[in-house]
């Protein structure tokens, strides 16, 4: 199931983390994505360990990246009763996830510059 030996994020991981982090993506979120990247399929309770997020960070992470369309889930048949347990996975490399990170920011920074010039326009017409 595991494509390297790493359990846990590395340093590497953790300064992508930061630099999603910087790029107004959540922390925890940024985390989650990482961890999962480096599996074909993994646990949410893997990405506690492996993450070091708490299991309501990782949930909250969980639902955003299946909003965006990021990752599927399924259902693991267990025995005896419990909780469910799902198995995620991405749904596309995580270089395309990025890609389709650029392209929102990019599309922000657009919307930006133009209220910036709007905002200019309506001073200079004062």
């Amino acid at each position: 199931m595991k494509k390297n030996k790493t359990p846990e994020l590395s340093q590497k991981d953790e300064k992508i983390v930061e630099i999603f982090s910087d790029l107004g993506m959540p922390k925890n979120l940024a985390k989650t994505l990482m961890y999962i990247s480096q599996w074909q399929e993994c646990r949410s309770a893997d990405i506690e360990y492996g993450a070091r997020l708490r299991q309501p960070e990782v949930s909250v992470a969980m639902h955003n990246l299946e909003e965006r369309g990021w990752i599927t889930k399924r259902d693991q048949k267990k025995e005896g009763k419990g909780r469910p347990i799902y198995i995620y996975k991405l749904t596309s490399p995580i270089d395309n996830i990025i890609e389709t990170f650029e392209r929102e920011k990019m599309k922000e920074i657009e919307s930006v510059k133009k209220d910036f010039k709007e905002l200019k326009d309506l001073i200079s017409e004062r």
